[in-house]
């Protein structure tokens, strides 16, 4: 487990909800390339399919009752087994990868954890790159 991977952290203060100024570009950033990095692990058309379901729970989220957001958070831990199955079929993605939806999952307790999640997956994407040397 990348101890880079696990260390990021959404929120610079939880409780005044003010997001770590640094997620969305550095973190995103370093993220990007430590996940770039792994040999054929990784695709990003694997990567693709985890973003999308990110970016369909926040939209669901913004968009349903309150009422509604235990059942998105029972669907947003499935990322996690996913992400191990998907690691465990042929290494279609890293272990790194695995922790940073682990570490990521587990820090969504509200919506707005889940807008930030969706973001820095959005800049993490933006910056994902692989050589196709």
């Amino acid at each position: 487990m990348s101890e880079k991977i696990t260390s990021i952290q959404f929120w610079a203060d939880r409780e005044k909800r003010i997001p770590d100024p640094t997620i969305f570009w550095t973190k995103a950033e370093k993220l990007s390339e430590i996940l770039a990095s792994q040999g054929k692990a990784n695709q990003r058309t694997q990567i693709r399919k985890f973003y999308d379901e990110v970016l369909r729970l926040d939209q669901d989220a913004k968009r349903l009752p309150d009422n509604q957001w235990p059942h998105i958070l029972a669907r947003l831990n499935l990322l996690i087994p996913k992400a191990v199955y998907a690691q465990g079929r042929d290494n279609l993605v890293s272990p790194d990868f695995v922790d940073f939806i682990k570490a990521s999952v587990n820090q969504v307790q509200t919506k707005e954890d889940l807008a930030v999640f969706a973001t820095l997956f959005e800049a993490f994407m933006g910056f994902y790159r692989r050589d196709k040397k």
